[in-house]
């Protein structure tokens, strides 16, 4: 079979039937990288193009990752970025394959120091976060809820997020103080 073709069948085999999990995805991780109609048309066009295919071992990964890349160029493209959209895109660590049993013991243990540290939040903040956060809705449906601004809205989730973001660190700090450091000739070397 020629490689056009072949790769055409691979996409309406193996690219396709994902096309639904990635629009629903892109529209809670990449709301604001544009229309997704448009980051998944270009990402089909780049698969489209490949030439090989054989090198894909997880196609459903292959194409999230194409996708994500899309989305990302299409943010440095707006120069705009509110910094709600760059936490979700730092926080989010996708899992394109089947993870490991340690990974999602760690995943959910992570899970609970997060909703522990939400909860922990100032009242009003505390929930924009969830709304945000783990609800997915709009800022603008969040704001028509809570009877407040868009604004205030975006800066409750900044303020919520890096007090989290704060906790964390402060959290992970003896367990980084603890780890030797390794110097420029490879030694490791006890932390002062």
């Amino acid at each position: 079979m020629e490689g056009r073709a072949r790769v055409t069948i691979w996409l309406g085999r193996h690219i396709l039937p994902h096309e639904a999990d990635l629009r629903a995805w892109l529209k809670q991780s990449f709301a604001n990288a544009g229309d997704v109609d448009d980051i998944i048309q270009e990402t089909y066009c780049r698969l489209a193009a490949l030439t090989q295919i054989d090198h894909i071992e997880h196609p459903r990964s292959y194409f999230f990752q194409a996708a994500r890349s899309v989305a990302l160029e299409q943010l440095r493209r707006a120069r705009v970025v509110r910094i709600e959209t760059v936490s979700e895109m730092e926080s989010l660590n996708l899992i394109l394959d089947d993870p490991s049993a340690e990974r999602v013991v760690s995943g959910r243990r992570e899970l609970e120091r997060v909703r522990g540290l939400i909860a922990a939040l100032p009242d009003r903040c505390r929930r924009i976060i969830e709304m945000r956060k783990i609800e997915g809705l709009p800022q603008r449906e969040i704001a028509r809820r809570l009877g407040v601004t868009e604004n205030i809205v975006e800066n409750e989730s900044v303020r919520g997020l890096r007090a989290i973001l704060a906790a964390i660190t402060e959290q992970d700090a003896p367990a980084r103080a603890k780890r030797p450091r390794v110097s420029s000739d490879g030694r490791s070397r006890k932390r002062r």
